[in-house]
């Protein structure tokens, strides 16, 4: 409360999601969760923590850059759920649990006894959230997968890249990032459905098929015509002019699509005859002959900076930008105004800075609430809001059960 009314809910309020997510793709589904006002509970193993703690470098004063980025909002409960007695206490927190998250590879979670059908039959509300790298089921849905293997797998690296060189990976986990993503939308839905039918459900993707459902035109060019697509390069698959341009000083990236901004782009070249070309009187025109038009326009792009074209294009209604570094990106006005950089205070670093929320809502909007946890920072807090005694936690504890920051094994490293 604050001066008599009431911080907003947020959407998630009430909603407590176990999360056994690893690497990239099933934390950040539950991270998602976490930003909208889920309770995360994140459970990993007491000896070494979740895979994503060792991932890099870099680390952060033994701080994993890889993990900070996909572990905000969450509880961190170190339980050994291969361990009977770990088993027991997870399928305690899952009778009141609303979601759980995981992505070990199909069937692994029934082998150890938590899986979907153990934890309906006393949470019958439950959504149970499996993320893998092929798919629930089919031939290869036992098969490991990783991100860039998918990314190859897709198609997507066969599409990325320039003509005649080598197949590239896009520059961030894509397809570990688009699974996470595609799997608390669905987590959303399930929830709303529940809403209706009072039931959870069994909600899955993986790796595959969000990369898949992601080829957009590129695979309806396959699908209905045939076409396999080459890559690009840095132009668009099917738009002309629209892509990477040299300036006096560097480059620029600009779409001039549409025959209105066309035309209003070839005045101010100073090449008004170029709308009146034969080469160039269609977007499919201009596609066929994008190189002649790629050198053409770059002679013209000479007269000024990048910065100036950037101004003149922009002031015009031609969509134009820079090419930045990342720190350019992250220190632009725009991007710190929309406050997608924040900073919060962390048990060890002191301060931590992460992406802030790339969604937000005027009524109930996110936040971000917790800091990375350190490993097993919230064990003893998240099992004594259950009812285990001091005693229990000892003797857990003692067993190699679980780990706790307040029992002496401190660090989020081994």
């Amino acid at each position: 409360m604050n001066n008599g009314q009431h911080e907003p809910a947020m959407p998630l309020a009430g909603i407590r999601v176990l999360d056994l997510g690893r690497h990239l793709a099933g934390p950040t589904c539950a991270m998602w969760l976490g930003d909208l006002g889920a309770d995360v509970i994140k459970i990993e193993d007491p000896q070494h923590g979740e895979d994503g703690r060792a991932a890099g470098p870099p680390f952060f004063q033994g701080e994993s850059a890889f993990f900070l980025s996909a572990n905000r909002n969450k509880r961190s409960l170190a339980l050994d759920i291969k361990n009977p007695a770990g088993q027991e206490i997870f399928r305690y927190l899952a009778r009141t649990a609303d979601v759980v998250v995981e992505n070990f590879r199909p069937g692994v979670m029934d082998a150890l006894g938590i899986g979907y059908a153990t934890i309906a039959q006393e949470n019958p509300r439950v959504i149970y959230c499996s993320l893998s790298g092929y798919g629930a089921d089919g031939p290869e849905a036992g098969r490991p997968g990783l991100d860039q293997i998918i990314q190859g797998m897709s198609g997507l690296m066969s599409i990325t890249g320039f003509v005649g060189g080598e197949p590239v990976r896009v520059g961030i986990p894509i397809a570990d990032l688009l699974a996470g993503l595609f799997g608390a939308y669905g987590v959303l839905a399930a929830l709303q459905a529940r809403e209706r039918t009072g039931r959870g459900q069994v909600v899955t993707t993986s790796l595959l098929e969000s990369m898949i459902g992601m080829l957009s035109f590129q695979a309806v060019r396959y699908l209905n015509g045939g076409e396999v697509p080459p890559p690009a390069g840095n132009h668009h698959p099917i738009n002309a002019p629209y892509g990477v341009y040299r300036t006096r000083d560097g480059y620029i990236t600009l779409g001039a699509t549409g025959e209105k901004r066309w035309r209003r782009f070839c005045e101010l070249l100073g090449a008004p005859e170029w709308m009146d070309d034969p080469r160039f009187a269609t977007n499919g025109d201009r596609f066929l002959h994008r190189e002649e038009l790629t050198q053409l326009i770059e002679e013209r792009l000479q007269a000024h900076t990048s910065e100036e074209w950037e101004q003149i294009l922009n002031e015009h209604g031609i969509p134009c930008g820079p090419i930045y570094r990342m720190d350019q990106a992250l220190e632009h006005p725009q991007v710190r105004h929309r406050q997608m950089v924040v900073e919060l205070p962390h048990p060890r670093l002191g301060t931590v800075r992460l992406l802030g929320l790339p969604v937000k809502l005027s009524a109930t909007p996110g936040a971000i609430r917790r800091a990375p946890p350190l490993l097993g920072e919230h064990t003893d807090e998240v099992l004594r809001e259950i009812g285990l005694s001091e005693a229990d936690l000892a003797r857990l504890r003692a067993n190699g059960v679980i780990r706790s920051l307040s029992g002496g094994s401190h660090g989020s490293r081994p």
